[in-house]
């Protein structure tokens, strides 16, 4: 149904006539008349269908009376987060109306008849489920006219100072959401930051709200004659309080209480007039009100903004819900823990020394590591590897003189290992998984004595080479490390790997190897990412010692078809690894058996290589089968699970 209007508030409409008496009455008469024309124009009508689903329980209607306007701070902060929290936490579906009593922002309010009107035609026969009033002025005006805007409706009284909560006329349908303002508090908390403070100008200003708090400040504040003097703002314009706040005098505070109109009757909005005051003033500004926080104040005690819109979506949605209203009662919120704004601070030279304990600093600047620490690390990464590259040039000459020594003291600590290794299982496992990067070593020397044979040797690849041996040597140590712990069963490192990746190193390490052979090694990677946790040394291991079993098999089957395929595809929640020979096979009586200790099939085989295999894949907590090809051959199949 659409919103219906009275027949008096169509005659007003069509006559242009309002109310009679003053001219400040006629002015802010026609305030209302344009408010009430913007809202019936910015505002959507009630279809027939909302009214039924709000009659069915599927939607519930919300109406938000704000005190000075929708976008007038402090208050248009706490009404943004509390709508915020309310549409994110509703189980139902929200139809939020908002309206702004703008008549609290004049000296001289006019009458209140026209706007009461305006909400009765709006709202008959449609009455919302629940009234939130925004500030102390709303929720007066909430009070007044709800028996005859919203009778029976649930209403709660969010952001307002309980010194103006009008307890007689609090009924059971009611909630309070109140807040307390303690400005002892917040000058002692200046004086303690700033203690050779003589004076402190108070900024408030003139409108009926703002007298009323201009009387208890100074009321609060007697305690503190003896101490500091107090200059009252509240009867200038605020273009003299501009002029006066840039020429104050040494060791004077500002604090800023609230501007929504000055002693010239000029109408501001207080965010706006804040950062006025605080582009020209020569003093630092104080004040109690978060949504003044980070632009221009300096902070101390406040009000928070989560804690009240915390409280006011609890009780909404408690009450939409069916709780009874006089069960929800909540104490007044006082300031919390002290904030400070550290550009403030460093601009002022106040020292943090002299903050209260259990301050908060915010909005601190990063220093000069802290905001180019990567170009800093890049620049330093540049620096060492020139001095890498240059070492690496002196040494190289005599680098290559050890080349053959370290190559052959390697085969000399295998043959070694190799005559013990019957002393334990536990030897007997690292030697074997040491013979895969002793292997690449000794493959990489024997090139690198034939390229060094050649008239112009490429010392370039000469100098990967050598890497790739370091490599294997620093690998070969963390094989003896990792495998003694995943034989004990003692903890792994464990990072997250791209699984292609760790697959096409392990293959590039025994390319040579099966180019040696006369096997051809095929890798067909799945084309899209597969990030597993695991070690990255150990799942390479597994790949090698699968790999050259594999060409183990096809080199003794003497195959005029001499592959190894290697494969990873993604199968649901797990990463595979498949690889595949065209050997022959393995015997059906073997296949429950293959993963055995010391079982072999290879006259020089410890029969430890593919029981180690099986005990890593289950510590990566995953699973690896052996089956005959279909086609001929092996096949291998690991899975592990994708990390999440």
């Amino acid at each position: 149904m659409p919103w219906k209007q009275s027949s008096k508030l169509r005659e007003w409409r069509s006559s242009g006539r309002m109310c009679t008496g003053s001219g400040r009455s006629w002015r802010a008469a026609a305030a209302l008349l344009c408010l009430g024309l913007f809202v019936a124009v910015c505002l959507p009508p009630v279809r027939a269908d909302a009214v039924e689903r709000s009659r069915r329980g599927d939607l519930k209607r919300v109406l938000i009376l704000h005190s000075f306007g929708r976008e007038f701070r402090p208050w248009s902060e706490y009404a943004r987060d509390i709508k915020t929290e309310l549409e994110r936490q509703s189980p139902w579906p929200l139809d939020i109306q908002e309206h702004a009593l703008l008549t609290a922002r004049f000296n001289n309010p006019g009458p209140e008849t026209p706007f009461v009107e305006y909400l009765h035609s709006l709202y008959q026969g449609a009455l919302p489920d629940i009234v939130l009033s925004i500030g102390a002025p709303a929720a007066r005006f909430a009070q007044k006219y709800r028996a005859q805007l919203f009778p029976g409706t649930p209403l709660i009284l969010a952001a307002v100072e309980h010194r103006l909560v009008n307890r007689a006329d609090i009924g059971d349908n009611d909630v309070i959401v109140a807040i307390r303002n303690d400005f002892l508090i917040a000058f002692e908390h200046i004086l303690q930051l700033l203690p050779d403070t003589k004076s402190v100008a108070v900024v408030i200003g003139a409108s009926p709200l703002e007298k009323f708090w201009l009387e208890e400040v100074k009321r609060e504040l007697k305690p503190l004659d003896a101490r500091v003097e107090l200059v009252w703002y509240s009867d200038l314009s605020f273009e003299d309080i501009l002029k006066r706040a840039a020429k104050l005098p040494a060791h004077t505070a500002i604090f800023w209480g609230l501007m929504s109109i000055d002693a010239a009757g000029i109408v501001h909005e207080s965010d706006i007039a804040l950062r006025s005051l605080h582009a020209v003033a020569n003093a630092p500004i104080f004040s109690y009100a978060e949504p003044f926080f980070g632009d221009s104040t300096v902070g101390g005690p406040m009000q928070l903004i989560t804690e009240t819109s915390s409280r006011t979506v609890s009780a909404a949605i408690g009450i939409l819900g069916g709780a009874t209203p006089g069960s929800i009662n909540y104490e007044p919120i006082g300031f919390a823990a002290p904030r400070y704004d550290w550009r403030e601070l460093q601009r002022w030279g106040i020292s943090e020394s002299r903050l209260p304990p259990g301050s908060a600093i915010l909005f601190r600047e990063p220093n000069i590591w802290q905001r180019y620490r990567w170009q800093m690390l890049m620049i330093a990464a540049v620096f060492l590897v020139q001095a890498g590259l240059i070492s690496g040039l002196l040494h190289e000459r005599r680098r290559r003189r050890f080349v053959e020594v370290e190559s052959r003291q390697r085969l000399a600590e295998l043959a070694h290992a190799n005559r013990y290794s019957a002393v334990g299982e536990l030897t007997t496992s690292i030697a074997h998984e040491l013979n895969q990067p002793l292997g690449s070593i000794l493959t990489n020397a024997e090139t690198a004595e034939l390229m060094l044979r050649a008239n112009s040797p490429d010392i370039s690849e000469v100098r990967q080479i050598l890497a790739d041996i370091r490599r294997d040597d620093q690998r070969a140590s963390e094989v003896i490390r990792r495998l003694r712990s995943v034989l004990k069963k003692t903890p792994f490192e464990v990072k997250e790997i791209e699984l292609n990746d760790t697959v096409r190193e392990a293959i590039g390490l025994v390319k040579a190897v099966a180019d040696g052979r006369r096997i051809a090694l095929i890798y067909t990677p799945v084309l899209v990412d597969l990030d597993v946790k695991g070690d990255p040394v150990q799942l390479q291991q597994v790949i090698l010692n699968l790999i050259m079993n594999a060409m183990d098999a096809v080199s003794d089957a003497n195959a005029d078809k001499r592959e190894v395929s290697v494969s990873t595809v993604r199968a649901g929640n797990h990463a595979e690894i498949r690889i595949t020979d065209t050997g022959p096979g393995i015997a059906a009586t073997d296949l429950a058996k293959v993963f055995d200790p010391f079982f072999t099939t290879k006259p020089q085989g410890m029969g430890m290589g593919l029981a180690i295999v099986k005990t890593i894949i289950e510590a990566h907590q995953g699973d690896i089968a052996a089956a005959n090809h279909a086609a001929g051959g092996a096949l291998f199949t690991i899975r592990l699970p994708i990390a999440r």
